[in-house]
């Protein structure tokens, strides 16, 4: 689970799952899997938390061109990571490869770790009772829900995507 949640391209939601699939089965007991489960996602995300305090910045800054991360794009994501970084850190858990980045964010943004702790908690934990519950609750039917996510998968990223060019096409026009 940490490994998953310091930002390493592990499928995450399905082990998770999984692991409410063997609570079904009887292999695991429930309130220990969320136990572990929520304590693994708060520490990576606390491995990606102290990576971005401590790292996060001057590396920006040294190498935040290349990524073509300009001063004013800096500023800017500062500005919106202080507007609703609280709210993304929580809900930051539900989506792929946001929960780093928040989670970097809060670090850079120089964050103390006990406010970045007391977003990041309920986020863990309400993302791993979740899935656990839901493996749990799909029981044989695990199989059918994963699959599931693989096929609508592609879907649901490219509407993403859509979407954050619809929403900075509709920023480039409101500033000119």
């Amino acid at each position: 689970m940490m490994l998953g949640m310091i930002g390493l391209p592990l499928p995450d939601e399905l082990l998770m799952t999984f692991a409410g699939y063997l609570v079904f089965k009887g292999e695991m007991l429930y309130g220990m899997t969320l136990l572990v489960s929520s304590l693994g996602a708060i520490f990576g995300v606390s491995f990606s938390y102290f990576a971005g305090k401590k790292l996060g910045l001057p590396l920006l800054e040294k190498y935040g061109n290349k990524l073509f991360l300009t001063p004013e794009k800096l500023m800017k994501s500062e500005k919106w990571f202080q507007r609703f970084g609280k709210i993304a850190v929580t809900i930051g858990f539900f989506i792929p490869g946001v929960r780093h980045f928040t989670a970097l964010s809060a670090g850079i943004n120089k964050w103390s770790y006990r406010t970045f702790l007391i977003y990041a908690i309920p986020g863990g934990i309400a993302w791993a009772v979740t899935f656990v519950t839901i493996g749990w609750y799909l029981g044989e039917k695990w199989n059918l829900y994963i699959e599931n996510v693989h096929n609508y998968m592609l879907y649901i990223v490219a509407a993403v995507l859509a979407l954050i060019v619809i929403w900075r096409i509709l920023l480039k026009r409101k500033s000119t």
